[in-house]
């Protein structure tokens, strides 16, 4: 049986149920309460010395981080569909993990963080306001001429950027600029195995 450690909050924490549920694949949800700092209890650091959620755990393999558990579980139970072998099809998912990993949490991932949670000593809430708008100007470019972010069909691209961009409101970012990011979400949604978060 699949573990999957998070928190409901957590957008990182999402994207692995998301895509565990676009897999129709079982597992065993384990909360971790940030909130109380479980994340940085000796209990959780044994298991992941990052003190991050999510973690997955599938038998013996112990893997951190969203957007290499996307990677695991396209891999492991998704075939191609998910994530193409091919040199160049594979890099131009790879990216928007990237994108996932960077502009995304610079922009409305940090947007939220500092409106929801209060974690504004540490967030520049008008660089993260100006990333955000940069990303979403980008997508809403992309997707004037995309269905999904690579190809027309989704992939872990898609699984990987939708949570923080769908919960942008939560930062105080405004979605109605961006029509095509919009349409985008509400195709997601629309997928067999979809999950709602809160938020979203």
């Amino acid at each position: 049986m699949i573990k999957l450690y998070g928190h409901e909050v957590s957008g990182n924490s999402y994207k692995a149920r998301l895509m565990l549920s676009l897999l129709d694949l079982d597992y065993e949800w384990v909360r971790v309460d940030l909130m109380k700092g479980e994340h940085k209890s000796p209990e959780y650091l044994a298991i992941n010395p990052f003190g991050q959620v999510p973690l997955l755990v599938d038998g013996e393999t112990q893997l951190a981080d969203a957007q290499a558990i996307l990677v695991y579980l396209a891999r492991q139970y998704g075939g191609e569909h998910w994530l193409p072998l091919e040199a160049l099809p594979l890099a131009q998912v790879i990216r928007w993990l990237s994108t996932a990993a960077g502009e995304v949490r610079q922009g409305p991932e940090n947007a939220r963080l500092y409106h929801l949670f209060g974690a504004g000593t540490n967030i520049n809430i008008e660089r993260a306001t100006q990333k955000a708008e940069f990303i979403l100007t980008q997508l809403e470019q992309h997707l004037s001429t995309h269905t999904w972010l690579e190809f027309e069909r989704p992939t872990i691209a898609d699984v990987a950027v939708f949570p923080y961009v769908a919960l942008a409101r939560d930062g105080k970012i405004e979605l109605s600029a961006y029509p095509q990011v919009l349409a985008w979400i509400e195709r997601v949604k629309q997928l067999p195995g979809y999950i709602p978060m809160a938020g979203i």
